[in-house]
């Protein structure tokens, strides 16, 4: 949050043109922007990676019961939001790409936004959160691979094919030192980056072949390389990669912008997917779920709790600006979707907490 407020302060400073220049200074083949976007993202995307592996064999995604409500949930939240979009700038010509930025819900600021409240908030609610989100990344890093590349080529694609080969020999053959893994992945980022899929991608191929042991509620399990890179990787993921990725891709100008701008289709339908399309979606699934028997919606929540967390799945910072970016190649589009993701993600997270903080305490056992 705060990197994202000094991103926004310098942009609307007398150091604008020096920040902008320094993002564009050229650091070897690449802008100092495009590694971290291209470069520390995959590093972000690896962490997505392993956590939804470890969600899928050793967490709250191991069986059909625990994950059949926040699937569901997820996906109608990215379907509806992009409807939305589409319906508000579906229209207007050079527009339509955008569609997937309302998709994806930031974890870790509407889980931040959900802490404030305390106890306030039953167990199962974050629980519920978390997963939607997790499920929801899934879903983003399915839509990049697919939606946003614009031409593959073969040699570097085979290549990273090779080196994936070579990863799951590794694991098949019950290799648990991390140096390897990460060798592989550092040369199947370079591979895909020249194939022409997104290079981050090569971040969550590469967590798929990294080796797991289960080990429930042991995030930093000794005979678990997974479980030892995830607990690795999240200090230098949550306090250095989004932060700065967010320092460098949150600022936009503000001088001069009216009403008028800020109702423009761009920024309306970003603005407008994550606040009125993920509240529609991920509530309706919990309640069309709830009542034909499909899965049994949170525990010791009531509807009104149910839906302040399906409003807290409107905040779409750091996916939702990635995905603008690979979107939109003109500054001032991409200016805009930085305008609605922010409106909609600051709607979504007061909203969502106001209505936690008022919302009544159900009854434990009782109606709610």
């Amino acid at each position: 949050m705060a990197a994202a407020a000094l991103a926004l302060v310098l942009a609307n400073s007398d150091l604008a043109p020096v920040f902008a220049a320094v993002l564009h200074l050229p650091v070897g083949p690449l802008s100092l922007l495009h590694w971290i976007n291209d470069g520390l993202m995959a590093v972000f995307f690896l962490l997505v990676g392993l956590e939804i592996k470890r969600e899928l064999v050793d967490g709250h995604l191991a069986s059909w019961s625990d994950r059949a409500l926040p699937s569901i949930a997820a996906f109608a939240g990215m379907a509806v939001p992009a409807l939305v979009y589409l319906a508000v700038a579906g229209r207007t010509p050079g527009l339509a790409p955008g569609w997937a930025i309302s998709s994806a819900t930031d974890i870790a600021f509407a889980l931040g936004v959900m802490s404030l409240l305390g106890r306030r908030v039953p167990a199962s609610l974050k629980l519920f959160l978390t997963t939607v989100a997790i499920v929801d990344d899934m879903g983003a890093v399915v839509i990049i691979a697919l939606a946003y590349t614009q031409a593959i080529g073969g040699p570097a694609l085979l290549a990273a094919g090779i080196l994936l080969g070579v990863m799951f020999v590794l694991n098949r053959a019950g290799v648990t030192a991390l140096w390897p893994y990460l060798l592989l992945f550092a040369m199947l980022w370079v591979a895909v980056l020249l194939s022409g899929i997104h290079a981050t991608i090569a971040g969550v191929l590469a967590a798929s072949l990294i080796p797991i042991r289960v080990s429930p509620a042991a995030p930093d399990a000794e005979d678990s390389p997974l479980h030892r890179l995830e607990h690795r990787l999240h200090p230098w993921v949550a306090f250095v990669i989004v932060p700065v990725f967010g320092l460098a891709n949150a600022g936009v100008s503000l001088v001069g912008v009216t009403m008028r701008d800020l109702l423009a289709p761009l920024p309306l339908a970003v603005a407008a997917g994550l606040f009125l399309g993920k509240q529609v979606g991920v509530l309706g699934a919990v309640a069309l779920c709830d009542r034909l028997g499909l899965a049994c919606r949170p525990g010791h929540a009531s509807w009104v709790q149910i839906y302040g967390t399906a409003l807290l799945c409107g905040i779409g910072f750091t996916m939702s600006l990635f995905i603008g970016g690979l979107a939109f190649d003109n500054a001032a589009l991409v200016d805009e979707v930085k305008i609605g993701v922010l409106g909609g993600s600051l709607l979504s997270g007061i909203a969502g907490f106001l209505v936690l903080r008022f919302a009544p305490q159900p009854r434990i056992g009782g109606a709610s």
